[in-house]
Formats: C-alpha cells, structure tokens, sequence
C-alpha cells in the first residue's frame, strides 16, 4: 500500500508540473531557443582571432560587370564613341529585347520609340523625346549609358535589370530608330556566325 501510495505521488507530481502549451523539459534548451548572435559581435564563446570575413573593398559580386564610364557629359560621350553591343544581333535576341521594351521602356518612350507613350498622352511626364531626333543621335553606347545611369527624369535600370538585358533592349531601340528614319532592317547575324566568334 505504501509503494503504490509512493507511485501515485510521484505521477501526480509529473502530472501535476506538466503544462500542455510547452514542452516539460528541455534537455537542450538552445536547439529550442536560438541565442541571436551579431554577425561581427565579440562573444566569450568564439576565439579572439576568429571573426566574420569582410568583403574586400575591390571585389565585385559573382555574374556582375563593372560599368567604367563616370555619369557625367564626358561620360556619355565617350560611351557614345566606344561601346558597342557585345550581343549578337539575332531574331531571338530582339524578340527578347522587345518584351523587355514593352515592360520597362514603353509606358514612356511609346511602342514606337516615338516618345509618346501612356503616361506621356496622360501628361504625367512630358518631354520625351524620339529616337529618331536629329539633335541627338543616339548610338549603342549612348543608350546603354543612359540605362546604365538615366538621364534628367528618367531614372537608371541598371538595378532593374542586369547587363545581358540592358544589352537586349539596346538591340531593340537601335531597331526602333532605323524604323523611324526610314531605313531598311538590319539584317539578322546567323547563328553559325555568332558560334564561331
């Protein structure tokens, strides 16, 4: 009778301690609770000479090309001389070019390249000028320095989209303004042409 008495005691004990919103015991209460440490913090458990790594001040992220040409006229001038599309000049890269035109460009510079796109004819912004102006005959470089930076309201796509894209919008305005002017399409680089260069 005493030993069961004893048994009953002690079950009442455990059951009695248990609270069903928590775990009862926990034998390792940090897998539980996480304890938040600082990424470069000073703590008693890690040794003095082990710490973060600093990201070196010169290294650039992986899959990212360092733009050269500052953001100022001499800039643009020179992007406007020097650069040119390093991307083949195939269907399927304007095609490309032309579906990111449409969700980037055209709301603004028009479907044409015309400079009057949706919120142009809204007059929520005005001023846009066409591809085809003769004052400022645009290039390859000069377009991709100008998404590369923006220009007065327009602002910089370089965070939007990343240097192959840039690229294939640039094939596509160039295409815009040869059909404004008047000229005849340019013709498309073959695909075993581009595969041997």
């Amino acid at each position: 009778m005493k030993s069961l008495l004893t048994i009953l005691l002690i079950a009442l004990t455990f059951i009695s301690c248990s609270d069903k919103r928590e775990r009862n015991y926990q034998y390792f209460p940090n897998m539980y609770q996480s304890v938040p440490y600082d990424t470069y913090g000073e703590y008693e458990i890690f040794p003095e000479e082990q710490e973060a790594l600093q990201v070196e001040e010169a290294s650039i992220p992986r899959g990212f090309t360092p733009y050269e040409y500052e953001d100022s006229a001499e800039g643009y001038d020179k992007a406007k001389e020097e650069l040119k599309n390093p991307l083949p000049y195939t269907e399927a890269n304007l095609a490309e070019g032309r579906q990111l035109y449409t969700i980037y460009c055209a709301t603004c510079h028009g479907d044409k390249g015309n400079g009057k796109g949706y919120l142009v004819e809204r007059e929520k912004i005005l001023g846009v000028p066409s591809y085809d102006d003769q004052g400022r005959a645009i290039t390859e470089g000069s377009v991709y320095h100008v998404m590369w930076h923006g220009i007065n309201t327009m602002g910089s796509y370089a965070s939007q989209m990343d240097n192959e894209e840039l690229w294939l919008v640039d094939h596509y305005v160039m295409q815009l303004k040869d059909e404004l002017e008047g000229k005849d399409p340019r013709a498309f680089e073959s695909e075993k042409e581009t595969e041997s260069e």
